[in-house]
């Protein structure tokens, strides 16, 4: 078997109809595709419009992009430091095994590095089992004692009205 060509880049407004295929493939995985409101359009406007709210890398296997990260700036004030934030980590069922998340992974943390982040932080749904043991491989550590919470819809609105 002969080993495939892998190349990680950073995602242009010209990507956009890949990083929609991305998203969609991810939340197909995570059986969540029925909250996916994202079209080329609002990831053309979000991602490289005046005020860029994330970047994207895309993976590739063989000049096919199989993968993505999507990721943005937070800032912890424990370190005093800038840290990376990473939304989402997908990689088509196909390609899996292949090591392109861990080349996706590989070059976020290079970017955090460069950029002199202090860490790198995500989320990963408790049910997802090979996501969770190819993340501890890494050195990567659960923070179980954080709950995560979210304001979304209607409570975001009535909470930034008043």
């Amino acid at each position: 078997m002969t080993k495939q060509t892998q190349t990680v880049v950073r995602a242009t407004a010209d990507d956009v109809s890949v990083i929609l295929q991305m998203i969609r493939g991810l939340a197909d995985y995570e059986k969540l595709s029925h909250l996916v409101e994202a079209t080329e359009e609002k990831l053309r406007e979000t991602l490289f419009g005046d005020r860029p709210g994330a970047e994207v890398l895309l993976g590739f296997l063989d000049g096919n992009c199989e993968g993505f990260a999507l990721f943005f700036p937070n800032y912890s004030t424990f370190l005093a430091k800038p840290g990376i934030y990473l939304e989402d980590l997908y990689v088509n069922p196909g390609a899996r095994g292949k090591g392109l998340g861990l080349a996706l992974l590989r070059e976020l943390a290079r970017l955090a590095v460069e950029r002199g982040s202090g860490r790198v932080e995500w989320s990963v749904l408790d049910w997802n089992e090979p996501s969770i043991g190819f993340y501890k491989k890494l050195g990567a550590v659960p923070m179980d004692e954080w709950t995560v919470f979210r304001l979304t819809g209607e409570a975001l609105t009535k909470l930034g009205s008043k």
